[in-house]
């Protein structure tokens, strides 16, 4: 055999376990990558309020997509699709691992919105915090108020619980989706709109999900929720497991419960 030949063939042989090391180390797998969080701010809010929760994921593993979006310019319809494309693009573009969805308020209902026309393959877990799944009382007492609409927008409307409720019209959770309410109310006025316990905006029954695979209640108000250091905690540990800390959270039957 020619020489050459015969010393191609020794290093392709030498070099072979260092390939295949290559192939199967998970480390360089294209597949693989970290988990990547989606969030979505609430109604007349900016993607700035989840800054905390953002930080918070980086230092705890994740890749972040942030989303800004409109809240107060179009209908919870038009503006589900935009915002949660524009947060799977981005986190297609840094990581090739698990997706999951983090909403505060509105964006729970975006999500909603979204997952019934779409599916929800494209996500792993989701953890609503204070989301109005069932409406809430606070928009059908005041949405006839000189301003409402001008503060709140078109989606602020269907916010209730009338006939034009969007979260009364869609269906059940369809993925994996655990729900954090709040009980503290900084805002006396409305809460006397809602049924207690309460967070200001939202009563604690109507953040509750047909489908949901876990419901947890904390001491904290509406409008902070997302930067409470104890409700952060407990969406990484969700993210990351499935299960919250606290033990007095609740773990309804669930179709889509993942990783437990």
């Amino acid at each position: 055999m020619n020489s050459i030949v015969k010393i191609s063939l020794f290093w392709l042989v030498c070099a072979m376990p260092l390939w295949a090391d290559t192939l199967t180390d998970p480390s360089t797998d294209a597949s693989t990558g970290p988990d990547c969080a989606i969030l979505l701010h609430g109604l007349a809010r900016t993607s700035a309020s989840m800054d905390d929760m953002q930080s918070a994921l980086i230092e705890a593993g994740f890749v972040v997509a942030k989303i800004d979006y409109p809240s107060r310019t179009q209908a919870i319809e038009a503006l589900a699709g935009p915002a949660i494309e524009r947060g799977l693009s981005q986190c297609r573009l840094q990581t090739a691992g698990k997706i999951h969805v983090v909403t505060h308020s509105m964006g729970g209902i975006l999500f909603r919105q979204y997952s019934s026309v779409n599916g929800t393959d494209a996500f792993e877990r989701t953890v609503m915090l204070a989301p109005p799944n069932k409406g809430s009382e606070a928009v059908d007492a005041l949405r006839d108020v000189p301003g409402f609409q001008w503060l709140n927008g078109p989606a602020g409307l269907q916010m209730g619980t009338d006939g034009n409720s969007v979260p009364l019209k869609l269906g059940p959770a369809l993925s994996d989706v655990a729900v954090i309410a709040g009980t503290f109310s900084i805002n006396i006025v409305l809460s006397t709109y809602l049924p207690d316990p309460d967070d200001g905006k939202v009563s604690v029954e109507s953040t509750r999900l047909d489908g949901m695979c876990a419901h947890l209640q904390l001491d904290v108000s509406h409008p902070f929720i997302m930067e409470d250091e104890a409700v952060i905690a407990e969406v990484i540990s969700y993210l990351n497991t499935g299960k919250f800390v606290n033990k007095l959270a609740e773990y309804p039957e669930c179709e889509y419960r993942s990783g437990i």
